[in-house]
């Protein structure tokens, strides 16, 4: 997916990934990772999701990466924040308390932006990528992470051949081989065809949610 792709929907509107509430996969399963109080928290392809600020009221540092400006600033408006801009490489970062919001390319991220991050949150990111980007974006969070860091990924898994992406399905082995040398434990699968009028419509019998632990 090229950079405009993006740009274009949130200047759009066309935002039907955004959660009006705070996922509950989030909220059942974050705990269960035992990450110490203060960790900071990597979230990829972030957008404005309530997500973070739920992780930011249970003691964590959020580090978002999000590549539209809209969506950053909504988040901070979403919130009645007021951040704190500065520069940093590649990244205009929009700071307020423990969250800081870094707008661009997630492919810009070096290692040492990313190096005290010991947690990771990915609700919508591997699934609005297609397949050879989202190979490289596994691949990018295990050579940018810290050897010790432990996460919650949410997914997708649908016949892809029926609809068209994103969202994009993602099939368990594909998953496994993207974070192999990774521990990756699937804690929860849900059947989500009933709640999801247009993958049904499109003739899809079969959408499932999977929701994974994983860790190094």
């Amino acid at each position: 997916m090229e950079p405009a792709f993006w740009q274009k929907r949130w200047a759009d509107n066309q935002i039907g990934f955004h959660q009006a509430q705070v996922n509950p996969y989030l909220q059942q399963y974050w705990p269960t990772l035992q990450l110490a109080p203060g960790s900071r928290v990597l979230v990829p392809l972030c957008g404005k999701s309530l997500d973070m600020a739920w992780l930011a009221g249970q003691g964590y540092r959020v580090l978002g990466v999000e590549l539209s400006r809209r969506a950053v600033e909504g988040f901070f408006s979403k919130h009645g924040l007021a951040a704190e801009v500065r520069q940093q490489g590649a990244f205009e970062v929009w700071r307020s308390g423990d969250v800081e919001l870094w707008c661009g390319d997630f492919f810009a991220l070096r290692a040492e932006d990313v190096g005290d991050c010991g947690g990771l949150y990915d609700r919508a990111a591997v699934i609005a990528l297609p397949v050879q980007m989202r190979a490289a974006y596994m691949q990018a969070l295990s050579a940018l992470l810290p050897a010790v860091c432990r996460g919650l990924l949410v997914t997708l898994d649908y016949d892809q051949s029926l609809l068209a992406g994103p969202p994009f399905s993602v099939g368990d082995d594909e998953l496994r081989q993207g974070f192999a040398g990774w521990q990756v434990d699937e804690v929860e699968v849900v059947q989500v065809i009933g709640e999801s009028p247009k993958f049904a419509q499109a003739g899809v019998s079969s959408l499932l949610e999977r929701v994974y632990r994983v860790g190094r």
